[in-house]
């Protein structure tokens, strides 16, 4: 009676929920963008996105900082996940017109008080980027990084100034404050149609000058004239940041034909010179695969003839010769030390894992556009909410093989567990980042928002796959637990368990570092990346190894008559992540010139949970590999 009443609760929680998310994810698409036509006249919305600073790591909002702007400032629709990623864009002053140039446009000009000095000379000292967006597209600046024959490399976005250094003075910070904006557009024939596909500019900084006194609309400028065509062409006379001194933006627009289309506009931001890289990365995991897969071949023939020769013996014969894995087939399904910490994580490490690859097949399929890393983590959320399902069916199905008896108690813990830790150590990480007054701060509602979505949606789907798992039929064990617990010998040193797991995780993760550095250098230096191919088959090449490690490790430990493989071979092939956060620590010290220690206290804290995340992942892969291989090989044998 009490689930009857509880259910329509249940529904409307649900409801509210879901018209709570809908609410923040109006704009949400999930077959990405649609291409929008122009004509000659239109008005081109230039959108500012903040400013970051590989540095510091904290981004911080465009107009923060004296820079121009509009009458009025308006925020451009959200969905949940730019909102949770702080990728947000507001309008900018500049003013474009579909394929009309224009020449040194005035944007306004602005008197620096002390403050407002101090905030620009800070800002360039730790290398702030501008971002802004036209028509979906982000703002890159083409550069040479070798000679001046080599191909040209987008940066995201542009620096907003630069440090000088004389001798016997103190360094002079320069400001770019005038902007040379390229747009390029593809026009087809077919359905005279005109669409952006490219947005790319070049920041030089210049004192400007004038005769008379300013005037706002009047002013001409005498270095940068578009009737006496005078353009800004270098920084040979460049604008410094000084307390008391005045610096006018301006800024041209060019439009350049292409002949790349809309669909192959992003091919550019994306290319990459380190296809070899991907893979060499592949061919050493299939390398590795093959090697672990002569070694279980070599144990499989063993395990067989052990098998084939063990039923063939009569039943006298058969007890003097149960030796090794085949001694222990009486303790081997004993359920393990804190059996319910177990349950919980594996079933939330199915509900990552169908989240993952979810997420992987939309982006393949090209339904997630890499103009906005929003739709993504949208994406990622919605299905981790709806795998929920799974994480309850998995753990109760466990939990009930364990000889658990109340569902409900092992329903809660899986839908609190692994969500209270990500949402507590995001809750901090957030307060930090409010401390600094960052643009990437996640509003309070927003919040509110992700705790609704937790208890109002994952929760009650938790509890709905844990009863419908829990009446399923207990999985049946092919062999029977004595009453007694049988005395384990002594272990070699080798088989000490911090040994195997250090052991179990070091090759899976050599077949993951390479894609794992591209990962870090796009999240952390702010480049593209967009490469689930390459992804996709590096998580299949790492799922193989973890699992034939953990199955060759977990046989080598049951013939030393140890039975104590459950925790064993999910923390084996979870040691992955160990190996992940030190690499993480070395590639921080490495590559990274982060020195704020809010900043590093942002790393390491982000890198705990990915690494959390990624222990439950492939912990929860070398389980399953190791509970099938067991199961398999006892219910080939015949027992008395």
């Amino acid at each position: 009676m009490a689930s009857r009443i509880s259910l329509p609760v249940q529904t409307l929680t649900i409801a509210l929920s879901f018209l709570l998310l809908f609410h923040s994810v109006h704009c949400f698409n999930l077959f990405g963008i649609r291409p929008v036509d122009f004509k000659k006249g239109d008005d081109l919305k230039v959108k500012v996105k903040g400013l970051t600073s590989t540095k510091t790591q904290l981004p911080v909002s465009y107009y923060s900082l004296p820079f121009c702007r509009p009458e009025k400032i308006e925020d451009d629709a959200e969905n949940l996940g730019e909102i949770l990623l702080g990728d947000r864009s507001e309008n900018s002053p500049y003013v474009a017109k579909m394929l009309e140039h224009q020449l040194c446009n005035i944007v306004c000009r602005i008197e620096l008080d002390g403050k407002g000095a101090e905030e620009l000379k800070e800002k360039i000292e730790d290398e702030y980027m501008v971002h802004m967006i036209l028509d979906n597209l982000p703002l890159v600046h083409p550069i040479r990084i070798f000679e001046h024959d080599s191909p040209l490399a987008f940066q995201l976005g542009f620096h907003m100034g630069l440090k000088g250094y004389y001798p016997e003075e103190q360094a002079k910070y320069f400001i770019y404050n005038h902007l040379l904006f390229t747009i390029k557009y593809y026009h087809d024939i077919q359905s005279n149609s005109t669409r952006i596909v490219g947005f790319e500019v070049k920041p030089f900084s210049i004192k400007h000058e004038y005769n008379g006194k300013w005037k706002e609309r009047n002013t001409r400028l005498s270095t940068c004239d578009p009737i006496r065509k005078i353009v800004v062409m270098n920084s040979d006379g460049p604008q410094m940041v000084e307390e008391g001194k005045e610096i006018i933006f301006t800024y041209d627009i060019e439009f350049q034909e292409s002949d790349v289309d809309w669909p192959s506009r992003w091919d550019a931001y994306l290319a990459t010179r380190d296809d070899q890289m991907h893979w060499f990365s592949i061919l050493n995991g299939l390398e590795s695969i093959l090697v672990i897969s002569g070694i279980l071949a070599v144990i499989v023939w063993r395990i067989y003839h052990d098998i084939f020769n063990f039923n063939d013996l009569e039943t006298q014969d058969r007890a003097q010769k149960v030796t090794g894995w085949k001694l222990i087939h009486g303790d081997v399904f004993r359920p393990p030390c804190n059996s319910d910490l177990l349950c919980v994580h594996v079933g939330t490490g199915v509900q990552i894992l169908g989240m993952i690859l979810g997420t992987m097949l939309l982006a393949i399929l090209g339904l997630l556009s890499p103009c906005s890393r929003g739709d993504l983590i949208t994406t990622m959320l919605l299905l981790w909410i709806f795998m929920s399902l799974c994480a309850g069916y998995v753990s109760a199905r466990l939990y009930k093989m364990f000889n658990g008896t109340d569902w409900k108690k092992i329903a809660f813990k899986t839908a609190v567990t692994f969500p209270s830790v990500i949402y507590v150590i995001f809750t901090v990480l957030n307060s930090l980042l409010r401390a600094q007054k960052s643009s990437v701060v996640v509003p309070s509602w927003a919040m509110f928002v992700l705790l609704l979505l937790w208890i109002g949606i994952s929760a009650p789907l938790v509890f709905v796959g844990s009863y419908v798992g829990f009446k399923k039929e207990t999985i049946e064990k092919p062999a029977k637990t004595n009453s007694l617990h049988r005395q384990i010998p002594r272990q070699s040193w080798y088989m000490n368990p911090i040994s195997i797991v250090l052991i179990g995780g070091i090759l899976p993760f050599s077949t993951v570092v390479v894609e794992l550095s591209f990962s870090l250098t796009a999240t952390w230096l702010n480049q593209f990346y967009w490469f689930f191919g390459f992804h996709l088959l590096v998580f299949i090449i790492l799922t193989v190894t973890c699992a034939e490690i953990s199955i060759m490790l977990c046989y080598l430990q049951l013939c030393r008559e140890d039975y104590r493989w459950w925790w064993r071979s999910y923390i084996t092939s979870g040691s992955v992540a160990v190996y992940l956060f030190l690499y993480s620590i070395s590639y921080f010290s490495k590559s990274l010139e982060i020195t704020k220690l809010i900043s590093v206290l942002l790393y390491i804290g982000y890198m705990l949970v990915a690494s959390y995340a990624f222990f439950v992942l492939t912990g929860t892969i070398g389980f399953f590999a190791c509970f099938w291989f067991t199961r398999v090989i006892y219910s080939s044998v015949k027992f008395d």
